[in-house]
């Protein structure tokens, strides 16, 4: 196992409490995508991970959760039922864990509950009682046609597309659509990014979160094959957003694009998630279905064992997760960067990237994105047309 960055103890700095719970609800997929960071990558944890969480597990993570909202006073939680794919769980158990979660925390604070979904498997049922527990949906999906979608295939090959056009339909539908979250969409650097971007927005969704597939200097992303953090790089990923950066800025911008509103709230100085802009510290945690409390399980790309804590909801307080070794890195700002990012001059807006994309077999996590270069261009970039939108 490599050695986890150093960060500050407890003395020096206090952690922040979490915000966010992902619960892995279902540990398999009906779906098999090629690039799925679950199953291909170098952990196989979930092999051994029971199928689904057991209905003591999911008690006691609500338990759990409703102690941390009242020991740190929070006023909301979100609540992410995660996998696999959630809804091989049936809907009416998620819904009696999100019911138990709202009547165990304090008063006045919110629950704000999603199921993350690949969409095969959604219908107008399955729909109506999620919206019976006020369990929102996110759609994942790469692209609104079905050549976009050519890696997404079930464990027979046949492609998923035909399900995810109907699952968007039905999410856009006036008596679904209170409560479709948004599409999440993982960056192909091959693909054609305005066809992308126009087909997303076809499907009429609330909102885009556009993700940077999960890589490291050990397992590069695609199109970054051979970067080394000390020769000059190319910048795919930044080429390809900053296209539909340009359309999204100029047009009215009528649906959010979360990876741009990050990059914007940090070069204005506000608040982010602190995923994958800004020093805002880190607040997400993951519970398996066996009930193992662990860090972001996107840490599965970087070796065997990367996001575990050791921890469980049956004994241990997520407070217990606050002082592992691995959240504290996650949460010490510039102090568990490499010293290359703590001199660089836009340090306060990315933040170092993400944490998951800076680990180097050998190095830790203690080295600048494999990204560095595409963050960097891209908020340069974003930079220059928010002077422009605000000086005459």
């Amino acid at each position: 196992m490599e050695a986890t960055t150093r960060a500050p103890g407890p003395a020096e700095r206090e952690p922040a409490p979490f915000r966010q719970f992902v619960v892995k609800v279902n540990s398999r997929c009906n779906l098999a995508c090629r690039y799925c960071y679950m199953y291909f990558a170098a952990d196989d944890g979930w092999r051994r991970q029971p199928v689904g969480a057991s209905p003591e597990t999911l008690d006691r993570t609500a338990r759990r959760v409703a102690e941390h909202a009242a020991t740190h006073r929070l006023p909301a939680v979100s609540l992410v039922l995660h996998g696999g794919e959630p809804l091989l769980t049936d809907p009416a158990e998620l819904g009696r864990f999100v019911d138990l979660v709202r009547a165990l925390v304090p008063a006045g604070c919110r629950v704000l509950a999603t199921v993350q979904t690949n969409g095969t498997l959604l219908t107008a049922e399955r729909l109506r009682a999620l919206a019976a527990h006020r369990i929102a949906v996110g759609l994942s999906l790469d692209g609104g046609r079905a050549h976009h979608n050519r890696l997404r295939v079930d464990h027979a090959g046949r492609p998923a597309w035909p399900a995810l056009r109907r699952a968007a339909r039905l999410l856009a539908a006036p008596e679904h659509r209170p409560g479709y979250a948004a599409v999440l969409s993982v960056i192909d650097p091959e693909s054609d990014p305005i066809e992308v971007y126009q087909s997303l927005l076809a499907l009429d969704p609330p909102a885009l979160d556009l993700r940077l597939p999960h890589g490291n200097w050990t397992a590069p992303p695609p199109g970054l094959e051979g970067a080394r953090p000390d020769t000059a790089r190319p910048t795919p990923y930044a080429d390809w957003l900053i296209a539909v950066f340009d359309r999204w800025w100029a047009s009215d911008r009528r649906v959010p694009i979360a990876l741009f509103d990050e990059c914007l709230a940090a070069l204005l100085g506000q608040p982010t998630s602190g995923g994958l802009f800004g020093l805002h510290p880190f607040s997400a945690v993951v519970v398996e279905t066996d009930g193992s409390i662990e860090q972001i399980d996107a840490l599965k790309t970087a070796y065997q064992g990367a996001a575990g804590t050791g921890l469980h909801v049956a004994t241990d307080p997520f407070d217990a997760a606050l002082r592992h070794p691995g959240v504290a890195a996650r949460q010490s700002g510039p102090d568990a960067l490499a010293p290359s990012c703590r001199a660089c001059p836009l340090l306060d807006v990315c933040g170092g990237g993400n944490h998951v994309h800076r680990y180097r077999a050998g190095h830790g996590f203690a080295n600048p994105s494999v990204y560095c270069a595409d963050l960097a261009r891209l908020i340069r970039h974003v930079a220059d047309a928010l002077h422009r939108a605000v000086s005459p």
